[in-house]
């Protein structure tokens, strides 16, 4: 069998949603609030949470009266995002095992949410542009994107070149560098349970740029705002944490 992408593996560990168990739910949360303000989406609308993880954003949007379904490529997130239906079954919510390039048949959107950094993982440059004409294709007419990555310039001029984060009694001993196209953090993993170092793996995310995106975009899409932090504040390159980017689809 083929080699998975690297994000394939490594999304679906459990080791990936250890280390990163610490993300801020209310941060997210006020951020999707302050979202579906400036976007003013109808009450009821469909929208759809592409690449959702474990469902933390597509909980909050469904919270918020919408009707959303989350995709995600993990099957392991998938599963954990599931439970939340259970334990919330009022909520117009769903999730479903999905590779963003790819089109959900069959569904259309009054806007889509790509949240946490979670694109520009492909080796191919092409599959960024797969992605972009699949969301468009779902969009219903007008129908809105949001696209929030990290500010690649800040990221890669601010990097910490290796660090030690403890999981209970898990380590994870973690390298940073950059190219001039990509970001990097390979991960290795000491647990008590394995006489082996687990890993390395490796993520590597393309440091794609505002111009970057609007080229992305362009074909399919009218860029509207670019925000640089959760709290919708101006975009500046130089000093901003994120670059969000909402557009519209092209009539």
């Amino acid at each position: 069998m083929p080699k998975k992408e690297w994000f394939a593996e490594w999304f679906d560990s459990p080791y990936y949603h250890l280390l990163y168990n610490n993300r801020d739910a209310n941060e997210a949360r006020a951020f999707i609030q302050k979202l579906v303000e400036k976007l003013a989406l109808a009450p009821g609308a469909p929208v759809l949470d592409l690449a959702c993880g474990k469902g933390r954003h597509a909980v909050t949007l469904a919270e918020l009266g919408f009707k959303v379904l989350g995709a995600d490529l993990a099957p392991q997130s998938i599963a954990a995002a599931l439970e939340f239906t259970k334990l919330q079954p009022s909520l117009d919510l769903n999730f479903m095992v999905h590779d963003m390039r790819e089109v959900i048949e069959n569904q259309q959107f009054t806007a889509v949410f790509n949240l946490f950094t979670s694109f520009g993982y492909f080796e191919a440059l092409a599959d960024n542009h797969k992605v972009c004409a699949s969301i468009a294709t779902m969009l219903a007419p007008n129908g809105i994107v949001v696209i929030d990555f990290f500010n690649a310039q800040k990221v890669s001029q601010n990097l910490v070149a290796e660090e030690s984060v403890s999981r209970g009694d898990i380590n994870f001993e973690i390298k940073r560098w950059a190219s001039d196209t990509h970001i990097f953090k390979q991960i290795s993993i000491q647990d008590p349970q394995h006489d082996q170092t687990i890993g390395p793996y490796t993520e590597r995310v393309q440091a794609l740029s505002l111009s970057d995106f609007q080229e992305l975009l362009e074909p399919s899409f009218d860029l509207l705002n670019t925000y640089g932090s959760y709290d919708l504040a101006p975009f500046n390159p130089e000093n901003s944490d994120r670059l969000i980017l909402i557009a519209k689809k092209k009539p």
